[in-house]
This record gives structure tokens, C-alpha cells and sequence, in this order.
């Protein structure tokens, strides 16, 4: 296997080629989660991978529940299928939470307060619903609880990662929180032992091929559970070692057949593609790292041509504009014109 073998199978696998899936909680189902920190570009992960969706249909999922905004794997948004939220946030909440505690002592928040404001903010849900983050400030405020931003946010953290509250429905260009009880009742549980297992064989069969560090990189979970749940499905994978590193996909994988049409794709900004590994130069040459990904984290929207990542893009109101890593020849530049096309399609419908 070489880089460009990882790269082909890794299209296929993302839902970047074609596939059978038809609605958006298929899609982010398949994936296990995807990040969502920018929502709008979080809408169209979602939807370049359904071709002829539109920015509403992805929406409409998100308000309907099917597809719920949360924070579930690393300390950040993600996207999570109503039906793995609850198993998924019994696995990986202890150690976010861990995380969570120490971002609070800077403010002088401890466990004890938080767990405090979990019944308040529960009652204020369920009197009224899909609140902002700001309209829970002012309830609580009269609750005798004088909230800043910073402290607020970290209640309402913490509110996901006890499964009190989740993303309610958007309103305008606002987002709000509901009980996930209300959008997602619980029906089930896994031992931890179960969700080790479930949690691997999605993100091997939706990332593959990938390796240990990149699993424990996209699920936050301690390398010795990484371990675990890949050991758990070990005969369902094949594995290939390049180098020093061991990667793991799965052994029942079916390609399309070979398509000379180059796929030329506009990914957007914390892509799974990307961000869903801890090793980024099978797709992108190190010399371009900080063009895409800044110091603090942010990445940008992405150029791929068969897999490699090439280049940046940007959103204009009427179109997109492209930019090159390396000066293109206009033959290899109009590749993008009909995925560039379709995200305008996807916005305007």
C-alpha cells in the first residue's frame, strides 16, 4: 500500500466517491461523529456528501433531531446521530470532562457548582425550550445566578456532557439548546466494553486506513481503550505497515471501479478528511500545513484533487474563489467548476 492507495480508499471511505446513503443521519451515522465547530461549514460536510442536498435538508435534520450538535469526542462541537449520542457520551464524556475542569479553575469553577446548575438549567429547558445560550444567561440571572460569558459557556459544556441539553432547533442565524431527553430519548446503553468496540469499527470503517495515534487523536480516549477496541475487531481488518506506522481499514472493503475522472472536491473548513487524524501528510505536504491549519487550531477550507490537498477556498456571496498552493494550468483549475458549482447549488436551492 502507498500514499496513494491510503488516499484512494480514504475517498471511498469518507463518502467522498459514490454510495448507497440517502439522508444526513445515514451520513453522520457512517462517519461516528464529525466536527462541527463552524456550523455552516458543518452543513456542507454533511451535504457534499449527499450530492443534490441542500443547506435546508441538512438543517431540517439538525431541527428534526435526527442529526444532533453537541459536544461529544475532543472539547469541541461535533455532529452525532441521535441513535449513538447517549452510548457515545457514556464513552468519552469522563475524559472531556477532565479537560473541562481544569479550562474552569482559571474562573474558579469547580464540579460541585456545575453539577449545582444542572437542575436549574433542566428546569428552565423544560418550562421553555430551544433557548439561546445568552436567554439561559438571563433565566438564570433570575434564578440569583449572575453568569459572564466564559462561566456560562462552561455550564452549558458541562450540561452536554451530563446529557441534560443538546442543540435545539436554529433560529435565524441563532442556536439554541433543548433537553436531548426531549430530541433524543435515551433507549439503550453499552457496556464500555460494547462502545469500545462499536466506536472503533465506525471510525476505522468511515477513516481507514488510519492508525492507533489517529484513532486516539479523533476519539480522545486513553491509548490503552484505543487498543482495546481495535483489538475488539482486529478480524474484521486488515492491516498494512509503511514505515514505522501500522494502518488499519477494513478487510471487507469494495471500491468503485476505477474512475480516470479526477475527483476534485471542495472540502470544508475541520473536514473529517483532515481533521479526523493526528498524521496529516498522506494527504497534505508538510510545507503547506500553516497554510491551511494556524497555530490556534483554525483550519481552513479545502482544495482536494484525487485525495491531495492542493489548495484553499473561500465563500463569496454569488461564488467561490480558489487558491493554489502552486500555480495551476486553467485546464486543472476548471476540474473545480463542478463541485464548485454544486455548493452553490446546495446554498441557493
Amino acid at each position: 500500500m502507498n500514499t496513494n492507495d491510503i488516499r484512494t480508499i480514504r475517498l471511498h471511505n469518507h463518502l467522498l466517491t459514490t454510495h448507497k446513503l440517502k439522508t444526513p443521519k445515514d451520513v453522520v451515522s457512517w462517519m461516528g461523529a464529525m466536527q462541527a465547530q463552524t456550523y455552516p461549514m458543518a452543513k456542507w460536510a454533511v451535504g457534499l456528501r449527499l450530492p443534490g442536498s441542500t443547506d435546508g435538508m441538512i438543517e431540517q435534520a439538525v431541527n428534526e433531531g435526527d442529526i444532533i450538535r453537541t459536544h461529544i469526542l475532543r472539547p469541541t462541537w461535533h455532529f452525532v446521530s441521535s441513535d449513538d449520542i447517549h452510548w457515545i457520551l457514556e464513552l468519552t464524556a469522563p475524559r472531556i470532562k477532565t479537560i473541562l475542569l481544569n479550562y474552569n479553575k482559571s474562573i474558579g469553577d469547580d464540579e460541585a457548582l456545575l453539577n449545582k446548575m444542572l437542575p436549574l438549567v433542566e428546569k428552565i429547558l423544560t418550562k421553555e425550550s430551544h433557548l439561546t445560550r445568552q436567554e439561559i444567561g438571563e433565566r438564570l440571572k433570575t434564578e440569583g445566578w449572575d453568569t459572564n460569558n466564559r462561566r456560562l459557556n462552561h455550564i452549558m459544556s458541562w450540561a452536554e456532557l451530563e446529557g441534560v441539553v443538546c442543540n435545539g432547533k436554529v433560529r435565524g442565524s441563532k442556536q439554541t439548546y433543548c433537553l436531548l431527553q426531549e430530541k433524543a430519548p435515551k433507549t439503550y446503553s453499552l457496556t464500555k466494553e460494547e462502545a469500545l468496540e462499536r466506536l472503533a469499527r465506525k471510525y476505522f470503517s468511515s477513516h481507514g486506513p488510519a492508525t492507533v495515534k489517529d484513532f486516539v487523536w479523533w476519539s480522545g480516549l486513553l491509548m490503552s481503550d484505543a487498543r482495546k477496541g481495535i483489538e475488539s475487531i482486529k478480524h474484521d481488518l486488515i492491516s498494512e505497515t509503511i514505515g514505522a506506522e501500522t494502518y488499519w481499514f477494513r478487510n471487507d472493503i469494495q471500491l468503485p471501479p476505477e474512475d480516470t475522472t479526477p475527483s476534485a472536491l471542495l472540502l470544508p473548513a475541520f473536514d473529517e478528511y483532515l481533521i479526523g487524524y493526528r498524521d496529516r501528510l498522506d494527504i497534505l505536504k508538510e510545507e503547506y500545513t500553516r497554510t491551511v491549519i494556524t497555530k490556534t487550531g483554525i483550519f481552513s477550507p479545502i482544495l482536494t484533487l484525487n485525495g491531495e490537498i492542493i489548495g484553499t477556498w473561500k465563500n463569496k456571496k454569488t461564488d467561490t474563489e480558489h487558491f493554489f498552493f502552486q500555480k495551476k494550468e486553467k485546464d486543472v483549475q476548471a476540474l473545480f467548476k463542478p463541485h464548485a458549482g454544486m455548493y452553490k447549488a446546495y446554498r441557493h436551492a
